[in-house]
């Protein structure tokens, strides 16, 4: 028998709003947060937009001196995860804190820490290196500070999958908690790299949207769509036992009952033409809820605005539903808050959640045609009001990872 597992707790940091109602309000407004890069000057740049977070300070979350050891990413998880926790009601004091454990994942860390450090040893010389460059860089401390910011002492890992990152690290905790590894973990994923060499690399790519109208630059599944818009910011859960839950009174928020991983095997930077990996991870996930493809109501896409991934996602949905998917209601957040990489999957996981919790699924914001081979209902307009009972939450990432969770209404 494996336990059930529900939600109790959401806490976001977005480029919409640094809270979960900021963000939710903003989604169903259709407010995007897309904008000039204000961070560094890109004069020498193609591309000129991307998703910051605005008008955060670390020290609204943590003291001083904690924030001043940490980079961006940790910030933002430790932030995130704070108003998750809070959300949730968990009083520490009562918990044996070896039972509550923490995954949240980065993609990429800390660039920021990164290029500065090393203009320092081209100039000034390996002394002037600051000592703590590698505890503020790695990825693996977002999951770390969380931990100890918070006194969480169970199982504390996190999951590096590119853009895949947050959903992985959630599927992954509600994993150890179905096991009995764990009665509660924090999970979720953070993302901040919105700096000079991830801009220019991504833009070697030609991954990244050159637009410079912000309406028009983050525009899944839309013909005239032509990259993405980095983003940053961090999503969080409190994950936990139903019958954890069940005990202490707490408000459930949804039941997370499915997740799905695969491989393409295919590409490093591409998903698998026919859509067969991301079609293989939803049908895992739907499995593994105990439900068929006919009981989704809607899907939350991973949908980035580049060609490959929108419509090869599209062939995926296809593919997993059958006929059904041109039933389901289908959107990208990625369309207001950008493409936060490693804390996508956790804010759209929260969105999901919202979806379900209120029966509303937001628009994609600025989808006006769609491209030939992108014909499902990827809900232009305003959004709409529909009961939804199950809900998928897909991502993406480099390398062929592919990963699937599936929510349920709380009955």
């Amino acid at each position: 028998m494996r336990n059930r597992v529900v939600v109790t707790g959401m806490g976001a940091i977005t480029p919409i709003g640094n809270s979960v109602d900021e963000f939710w309000n903003g989604l169903k407004e259709k407010k995007v947060g897309i904008g000039p890069i204000s961070v560094f000057d890109t004069a020498d740049y193609k591309v000129k937009l991307a998703a910051e977070v605005k008008d955060f300070d670390p020290k609204n979350y943590m003291d001083p001196k904690t924030a001043k050891r940490m980079e961006r990413f940790s910030h933002f998880a430790v932030a995130a995860a704070k108003e998750a926790l809070e959300n949730s009601g968990l009083d520490m004091a009562k918990e044996d804190p070896f039972r509550v454990g923490v995954c949240v994942g980065s993609g990429i860390g800390s660039l920021q820490s990164i290029e500065r450090e090393y203009k320092k040893l081209l100039d000034r010389g390996p002394g002037r290196v600051n000592p703590l460059l590698v505890p503020m860089m790695i990825g693996n401390m977002a999951a770390g500070n969380v931990a100890i910011q918070f006194g969480l002492k169970g199982k504390c890992f996190n999951v590096v999958t590119a853009c895949a990152t947050g959903t992985h690290s959630i599927g992954e905790a509600f994993r150890s908690i179905q096991y009995g590894e764990a009665d509660v973990m924090v999970a979720g994923g953070t993302e901040a790299s919105i700096t000079p060499l991830s801009i220019a690399g991504f833009g070697a790519l030609t991954a990244l949207s050159t637009s410079q109208d912000p309406l028009r630059a983050s525009i899944p599944f839309d013909k005239d769509r032509d990259g993405f818009v980095m983003g940053e910011g961090a999503g969080v859960v409190v994950l936990e036992s139903l019958e954890h839950a069940q005990k202490r009174g707490a408000k459930i928020y949804g039941e997370l009952a499915g997740y799905g991983a695969t491989c393409d095997a295919y590409h490093i930077t591409s998903p698998a033409e026919d859509g067969s990996g991301a079609a293989k991870a939803m049908e895992w996930a739907i499995k593994d809820a105990g439900i068929s493809p006919e009981d989704i109501d809607y899907v939350n896409a991973h949908g980035t605005g580049t060609h490959h991934n929108d419509l090869f996602e599209t062939k995926a949905i296809k593919l997993a539903l059958g006929d059904h998917a041109y039933k389901v209601h289908i959107n990208s957040t990625k369309s207001m808050v950008g493409h936060l990489l490693g804390a996508a999957g956790g804010v759209e996981f929260i969105a999901c959640l919202k979806a379900v919790q209120e029966g509303f699924i937001h628009a994609t914001a600025g989808l006006e045609h769609e491209d030939e081979g992108c014909d499902l209902d990827y809900t232009r307009g305003q959004g709409l009001k529909a009961d939804v009972t199950y809900a998928i939450s897909n991502s993406l990432g480099f390398g062929g990872h592919n990963a699937s969770l599936v929510i349920k209404k709380m009955q």
